[in-house]
């Protein structure tokens, strides 16, 4: 990246003024480069100058100009000044701009690819949402942010695995086995009530209603006795088959299905416990066996297995992340997580460094909550009232390229406020419609050029002068430059808004430019080169948070 690329300029310009004399031996700090917020200001700049000011017992600007006289020359920056309070601004070099076109070309999807993760071995976790109903609008926003940071770590070089982790184990697959049962024998005319603490939503009676047409009374044990093994176990997986079918319409694969039963059928429950016991950070007390995490110096110890003897989630994710690190071996894992988890955090994390694990080798993402609504009508979306608006109903109404864009729109600790009328609007009012349409138009572009055009040799980049095409080209050459930033802040919502401004800047370069001109050949040739290369990394960045790139709208 030509970021990079400055940012070395800068290094040697400092070591060259100091071994000139003209700067102290001081202690370089690391070199920072940014973007201005002007666009008068140049396309990156340094403030190395400030930084130095102090240690080097000088003035900011003078420091800039010093840098300035040692700066190695570069093909990339045609202009090079010093502004206060301390900045170097690089210009870039419209010729060299406009050679890039061929290297974006040349590159396709893998202009977007950076080495930041050297192959380190990453597990990304999202979603897994409880069996115990279908996945609601909130499930499919973890979806969208875990599949396209997912995506994000793979292109900036990690090696990255996706998974789902089923709780198929503990008190709430009991509590929706019993409210199975309870719809089960309604059925068959029996007067038995749904447990107060059940699930109540329709979707239970639906799946009532498929047990019986598998088993038919097979399954209607004695009045009073406890639901069949088989009758929660079956419709745990039809649960389960729910939820893989509607991730995979949202275009959501993973590479691994966890379940939970996993972490007591080998053994890492109980591998863990043993651990943190040898570590005298378990204690007894009230029936229930506790984490003693006030002596890591957190406010309270933290319920490990309940006085009814059945482990809490901080217990089994505790023997679940064991295997994650101990047993498979990840360098580094991140769980994608709802709210309502908040205060499960810092325990596990306590949990995982007592076992070993270097604090920051564990990452967890905390999300809020996503609101629908149609107009000014706000849609619920509680599992258990009975009024529950399902990823499923939102996909088939909007489509998948919406939800991924909208859910994604936004910052993890952001709510949402999804507009579904506007995600099926056909305007630009609608982002997602403004977006693809940018590249359905290119599509056209290239459809009406070779029809209209001579057959000519390739297009000369170097005709590429008009301000239109530069601020297209410095447009692209962002994305790589934005994968690095998501990969290292596990922040991907900004691509909805990169794939915006580049589609704004698309259309702004095509209103200023007459691309398919018969009088022009040349040119058109050299804009046609541009056209394609815009997208290309339209492609690839729509590609990156899963949606399609359409030729036709």
């Amino acid at each position: 990246m030509i970021k990079d690329d400055i940012s070395v300029m800068v290094q040697e310009a400092a070591a060259r003024a100091q071994k000139a004399g003209d700067l102290p031996e001081i202690a370089l700090p690391e070199t920072i480069i940014e973007r201005p917020q002007r666009a008068e200001h140049g396309d990156y700049a340094t403030s190395l100058p400030l930084q130095l000011a102090r240690a080097a017992q000088a003035k900011p600007l003078d420091l800039g100009a010093t840098l300035i006289k040692h700066m190695p020359e570069s093909a990339a920056v045609e202009r090079l000044e010093v502004v206060p309070p301390g900045f170097v601004n690089f210009h870039l070099s419209p010729a060299w701009l406009a050679s890039q076109v061929d290297e974006i070309l040349e590159a396709g999807p893998a202009f977007a690819e950076v080495s930041v993760g050297n192959g380190e071995k990453v597990q990304v976790e999202f979603v897994s949402a409880n069996p115990t109903g279908p996945l609601h609008a909130g499930n499919g926003r973890w979806a969208a942010l875990g599949s396209t940071l997912a995506r994000v770590l793979r292109v900036a070089g990690y090696n990255v695995q996706t998974e789902y982790y089923f709780n198929d184990a503990g008190t709430q697959i009991d509590v929706f086995a019993r409210t199975l049962y309870a719809r089960y024998q309604q059925l068959f005319g029996r007067d038995v009530p749904v447990p107060e603490d059940g699930y109540v939503g329709s979707y239970m009676v639906d799946l009532a209603g498929q047990a019986r047409e598998k088993f038919g009374d097979t399954m209607l044990s004695p009045e009073g006795e406890p639901p069949p093994d088989q009758l929660g176990r079956y419709g745990m997986e039809q649960v389960m088959d729910w939820i893989r079918r509607d991730l995979s319409s949202l275009g959501v694969e993973y590479d691994n299905w966890y379940r939970e039963q996993t972490v007591y059928d080998s053994g890492y429950f109980d591998k863990v416990m043993s651990l943190l016991r040898e570590k005298d950070l378990v204690t007894e007390r009230e029936g229930a066996v506790w984490f003693a995490t006030s002596k890591l110096e957190a406010d309270k110890d933290e319920v490990l297995v309940r006085s009814s003897g059945l482990p809490t989630y901080l217990a089994t994710d505790v023997g679940y992340h064991y295997d994650k690190f101990i047993v498979r071996g990840f360098d580094r894992v991140i769980d994608i997580w709802g709210a309502d988890h908040q205060g499960h955090v810092r325990p596990l994390q306590l949990a995982t460094q007592a076992m070993g694990i270097e604090e920051g080798r564990l990452d967890i993402i905390i999300g809020q909550l996503v609101t629908l609504r149609r107009g000014d009508e706000t849609l619920k979306l509680s599992k258990r009232s009975g009024d529950i608006v399902t990823l499923r109903e939102v996909i088939d109404e909007v489509g998948k390229d919406a939800c991924l864009f909208f859910f994604l729109s936004r910052s993890a600790d952001a709510t949402i406020d999804f507009d579904l009328d506007l995600a099926k609007q056909q305007s630009s009012e609608n982002p997602v419609y403004y977006v693809q349409y940018a590249h359905a138009r290119i599509a056209g572009i290239l459809t009406t050029a070779g029809e209209r055009l001579p057959e000519t040799e390739d297009g000369d980049t170097a005709l590429l002068t008009h301000e239109a095409e530069l601020a297209l080209i410095r447009k692209m050459l962002h994305l790589p430059e934005l994968v690095e930033v998501m990969a290292r802040t596990l922040e991907p919502h900004h691509l909805p808004h990169y794939a915006q401004d580049l589609a704004t800047t698309f259309h702004d370069f095509y209103e200023k430019c007459r691309v398919v001109d018969e009088d022009n050949v040349d040119l058109s040739r050299a804009r046609l080169k541009l056209v394609a290369a815009a997208q290309s990394v339209l492609a690839t960045t729509l590609g990156l948070m899963g949606m399609d790139a359409p030729d036709r709208m």
